[in-house]
């Protein structure tokens, strides 16, 4: 999974903020992705395993399709993957996707190709994929809107998009009491104020579902066309 501290002030004040050098910054969370990676390997599949399983089993992946998943982290979703699809996963974690490489050595696929990415600035032709997958990224990326809009570019005219992630709740009470957290937790790498309307508005992407898994998860599934 992508990693890409988000800001805990508004976007103006960021635009008007001194910014870092760019490799202080690279180094910085070059660090942050090694020393998670282990425990994320170890502790992220039990929380999201089975919905990412049938999420990506119910989109019938037809032979010889074109698959990008934004960032694949460690590669726990890559068994789910029909073999006769081609996978490209992209992640800005070197040292996470030196262990989704390990797993691909270790289990003999070829129907795998694994680079390192920013969500942000995807350097592929318009649009290149069948399916676009990212799971729990687009609220730990700096600007969901613009790695929603490099997915929706890189996406074939009738492309499928899944997506699946925790958003702001629709019920206010929870929404403002989530919302009181925003700011710590903005600090370990995620925003809770994300609201999952404003991540495709926009774009031409028609929403067809979106539902959560059961009715006590944190996390919503949503499945969409390129138009």
């Amino acid at each position: 999974m992508e990693i890409d501290v988000a800001p805990a002030e508004d976007e103006t004040s960021q635009q008007d903020a001194p910014s870092r050098s760019g490799s202080k910054v690279k180094a910085e969370r070059a660090q942050l992705y090694k020393q998670l990676a282990p425990a994320y390997e170890v502790l992220f599949p039990l929380v999201i395993r089975n919905h990412i399983r049938t999420s990506i089993q119910s989109l019938n992946i037809p032979e010889g399709s074109k698959v990008l998943e934004v960032g694949i982290g460690t590669g726990i979703s890559m068994p789910v993957y029909p073999q006769h699809a081609k996978i490209t996963g992209i992640d800005l974690s070197e040292p996470m996707l030196e262990v989704a490489q390990k797993r691909i050595q270790r289990e003999g696929w070829d129907h795998f190709d694994l680079r390192a990415m920013n969500a942000e600035q995807l350097d592929f032709p318009d649009e290149s994929f069948d399916f676009v997958t990212a799971f729990h990224v687009v609220t730990v990326v700096s600007k969901p809107q613009k790695m929603m809009a490099e997915i929706t570019r890189v996406l074939k005219p009738g492309g499928r998009l899944l997506v699946i992630n925790h958003f702001r709740s629709r019920r206010k009470w929870i929404a403002n009491m989530v919302d009181r957290a925003d700011s710590v937790t903005r600090h370990l790498g995620w925003r809770t104020n994300l609201e999952c309307q404003s991540i495709v508005e926009n774009l031409p992407l028609e929403v067809e579902h979106r539902y959560k898994s059961s009715p006590f998860s944190l996390f919503t599934i949503v499945k969409a066309k390129r138009c």
